[in-house]
């Protein structure tokens, strides 16, 4: 990481070491082993002190990344990192620690979690994401909220996101058939990270690329991508994976415009450009509702409700006697194939800019 070029990423997603402290094997009820964590790369106590923690090698090797990862995130650029209760506070406090500004703590809740087979503690069915800007100051981070709003069937997307364990023909296999990696992380989980946080043409960076399950999304979505891995073993089987990911058409891919950042355009714009002309009636969808249009961007109706004029917003409310309106939604014109939402033609405006 030191290696690369200051502020050269546009996001960073790291799947660190849990430090899971492992006092042995682990076995089901039928003395079957579990296929654990209990690679090398995750064993940070003192082998000669059986009641040693790690914590303070852990947390030196978290503070020294994290400050790598800093440093190449371009100043808009995130982070995401994700962990388990064994490690995740800990990187918690390391990241504010190194500056960086947390936006938002996802919990995955693991739709098939592997039990308890001891019966001794609550299944342990969820991992969380911490994802954080650079620092305080950034104001223009990529959030794509209308993306993740359709994703979610036009709702608001939560911090609680329910996603299966990476299983079945996605599990990748070593020659032998057992799992090529034990923390293989499921690409639907990768996908939403980066369809929420980055752009086609960004560059994402993963500092444990493990058997590339990042770079694969990455490639897919038409994202750069680099990926860092020792292990030789996972390094080959990430550059097989990903030679074999075919990208998706630019089209396909590119987020939805977010519409907090598009340019506002008065109603008065519309008349100004000739698209509406002063003494056009409006009506609503129904046709039962009407309002003339003026010259100064006003709106002017009358019905039982009395003698109203003001804004698209204000006479669409009182017409209805609500409390509030979007007018652009409410107030329609007359055009090919019958009453048109005025909302499109603010639309043609923006496209025209």
């Amino acid at each position: 990481m030191n290696g690369l070029p200051a502020a050269s990423v546009d996001m960073v997603f790291a799947d660190p070491p849990y430090n899971l402290q492992l006092g042995g094997d682990l076995l089901r009820p039928d003395n079957s082993k579990v296929d654990a964590v209990d690679d090398e790369w995750d064993k940070f106590a003192d082998p000669a002190d059986p009641l040693s923690t790690g914590f303070a090698l852990y947390d030196s090797f978290t503070r020294a990344w994290l400050t790598a990862a800093r440093r190449l995130l371009k100043p808009e650029g995130t982070l995401w990192v994700i962990g388990s209760y064994h490690n995740i506070f800990r990187i918690g406090t390391a990241l504010q620690d190194q500056g960086f500004w947390l936006l938002n703590d996802i919990v995955w809740r693991k739709s098939n979690p592997m039990p308890n087979f001891k019966g001794k503690r609550f299944t342990n069915a969820h991992e969380t994401l911490i994802w954080a800007a650079r620092d305080r100051r950034a104001k223009r981070y990529t959030f794509n909220y209308g993306t993740m709003k359709e994703l979610n069937e036009g709702l608001q997307m939560r911090s609680d996101w329910l996603l299966p364990l990476c299983t079945g023909g996605e599990r990748l296999k070593g020659d032998d058939g057992k799992k090529a990696h034990p923390t293989q992380k499921p690409e639907s989980l990768l996908f939403r990270c980066l369809m929420a946080a980055s752009n086609p043409g960004d560059t994402i960076l993963d500092p444990f690329f493990g058997t590339g399950t990042t770079g694969a999304v990455a490639r897919r979505l038409g994202r750069h991508y680099i990926g860092l891995e020792r292990d030789p073993t996972y390094a080959a089987i990430a550059r097989k994976r990903i030679a074999e990911i075919e990208p998706l058409e630019l089209e396909d891919v590119t987020n939805m415009p977010n519409k907090r950042t598009e340019p506002r355009i008065p109603f008065g714009v519309l008349i100004e450009s000739g698209l509406l002309q002063p003494g056009t009636v409006l009506s609503d969808m129904s046709g039962r509702v009407h309002a003339r249009v003026r010259a100064d961007g006003t709106l002017s109706s009358s019905n039982a409700m009395g003698e109203h004029r003001g804004s698209i917003h204000q006479v669409g409310a009182a017409v209805q006697g609500a409390p509030a309106c979007n007018g652009w939604t409410f107030w329609h014109f007359e055009g090919e194939g019958g009453r048109r939402p005025i909302d499109l033609l603010r639309q043609q405006v923006r496209a025209g800019l």
